[in-house]
């Protein structure tokens, strides 16, 4: 299953998954990511254009790794919008940052409803583990 993302969206994935693998004092990351948070990202396919998943395993991890980094995309937006202004510049281009991967994360809940869908109708069962690892959805 192939999940679609433009340009815009691409890029924001990237600057929150480059903020969760900053280390170090000074990198201009307003809030340390958890270590859940840094494997998540380093889990994820490379951010360079569609996603493609097979299964549902897959599209679950992807999953969580958006979350990871729209949680760090939130707390930049807040921290400027507080420290700046809500109009300010930064503030605007890190809200922007935020919607696009808030689409994205939008995108993958509605594909993973549907997988579970079409894994319930063709198993008669919700679908378990072995079923998300097993059941192939291809592009």
């Amino acid at each position: 299953m192939i999940i679609n993302v433009n340009f815009e969206e691409m890029l924001a994935l990237r600057a929150g998954a480059q903020a969760i693998l900053r280390d170090g004092p000074g990198t201009g990351v307003a809030v340390a990511a958890p270590p859940e948070a840094r494997a998540l990202v380093e889990a994820l396919p490379p951010l360079e254009g569609d996603l493609s998943v097979f299964t549902y395993h897959e599209l679950r991890q992807l999953r969580s790794g958006v979350e990871a980094i729209l949680e760090v995309l939130r707390d930049e937006m807040d921290r400027l919008i507080v420290t700046t202004h809500p109009g300010a510049e930064s503030a605007v281009t890190s809200y922007f940052d935020y919607a696009h991967a808030l689409s994205v994360l939008g995108r993958l809940r509605q594909s993973a409803a549907e997988m579970e869908a079409m894994i319930e109708v063709v198993t008669g069962r919700p679908p378990d583990e072995d079923t998300a690892r097993s059941f192939v959805f291809p592009d």
